[in-house]
């Protein structure tokens, strides 16, 4: 089967088109004939070197497939509902950028009605992902107010309408006055210019001085002392990747005043079970809000997975270099032939 490997840790180019034996689904799994791979963060920090594969993980990147189920182990699939020939998305640990993938049948959700599979292979990360921390983590509910550092990011496009869908009021943060506005246009109540704006003064400014309850952080580094400010009381701020640092200095004696909680996850190296949980939430809950349209995939670019072009070797290459820029608006996604 063909497939996009990293040749070697280093810049976009490394990407490069191969062939593999075509795996195998085992106990509990299925097998996916792959029409689209969705592109996230975490295959660009394993590129360069900075996020090694889980034991046990394919080290073909790609956390996130579409297209139609091959085989697999019948008995699993049977109590799951999926049959040889559904359309499926999943969640995987390794091994998304491949013609065909396995997949732990529990880590894998119908397409939603409605949906091509390029659009459903922008959702099980990022669904999975603000599912985790904005609502088992983050417990955010009803009423309250999500603050998201990065709303134009993937995971930013998907948790500004998941959280409205959940009746949440949603602050934004971007970093131009056009992305501000495309959160705006995707939901949010209210988008900040971090770049010409303290995102600190004006959500104190938006809340009446009360701060949001939850904050969703993909920066960390300094931005964790100045969330702590931006807290309400009970706040909780989940971190979720730290592209501005690991080393944070904030004002503990306003955590224990105002009870605030400071946590945060990572998903791929988590057990096959907690996985399945939350594949069960968003099935119940998500799942509806995307077919009724009250949430819609956010798609900035597609390309064709092993076709050359632009000079790199391959379209997850160019992928990987767009997301490098931040200058996309939602998901990037490869289509196989």
């Amino acid at each position: 089967m063909n497939v996009i490997e990293i040749q070697s840790f280093g810049a976009p180019e490394v990407l490069v088109p191969g062939t593999r034996p075509e795996p195998v689904a085992g106990a509990g799994e299925l097998l996916i004939r792959v029409s689209a791979s969705g592109i996230n963060r975490p295959d660009v920090l394993q590129r360069t070197g900075n996020y090694p594969v889980p034991p046990g993980a394919s080290d073909i990147p790609g956390l996130e497939v579409a297209g139609v189920v091959v085989s697999g182990d019948a008995a699993a699939m049977a109590e799951a509902g999926f049959a040889v020939g559904d359309r499926v998305c999943a969640l995987v640990a390794g091994g998304g950028y491949a013609q065909l993938c396995v997949a732990p049948v529990v880590q894998c959700l119908p397409v939603p009605k409605g949906l091509t599979d390029t659009e459903a292979a922008s959702l099980p990360e990022t669904c999975f992902t603000v599912w985790s921390n904005v609502f088992d983590r983050g417990r955010l509910q009803a009423g309250e107010t999500l603050l998201i550092q990065g709303g134009t990011s993937g995971i930013g496009v998907t948790a500004i309408q998941m959280a409205k869908a959940a009746g949440a009021q949603v602050i934004a943060t971007a970093g131009s006055d056009a992305k501000c506005q495309a959160c705006l246009d995707l939901g949010a109540d209210h988008a900040i210019n971090y770049k010409t704006t303290d995102f600190v003064a004006e959500v104190k400014r938006i809340t009446g001085g009360v701060g949001v309850n939850v904050i969703l952080d993909m920066v960390a580094g300094d931005y964790v002392a100045r969330e702590v400010e931006a807290l309400a009381e009970d706040g909780r701020l989940v971190i979720i990747a730290v592209q501005g640092g690991v080393k944070s200095d904030f004002n503990a004696g306003m955590v224990l005043r105002r009870r605030l909680t400071i946590t945060g996850s990572t998903l791929r190296p988590r057990p096959v079970e907690f996985k399945a949980a939350i594949a069960q939430s968003l099935r119940q809950t998500v799942w509806p809000w995307i077919e009724s349209g009250r949430i819609k995939p956010v798609i900035h670019s597609v390309f064709a997975a092993v076709e050359a072009g632009g000079g790199l070797p391959s379209g997850a290459a160019q992928a990987h270099a767009l997301m490098e820029t931040n200058q996309h608006v939602g998901k990037l996604v490869v289509t196989w032939s």
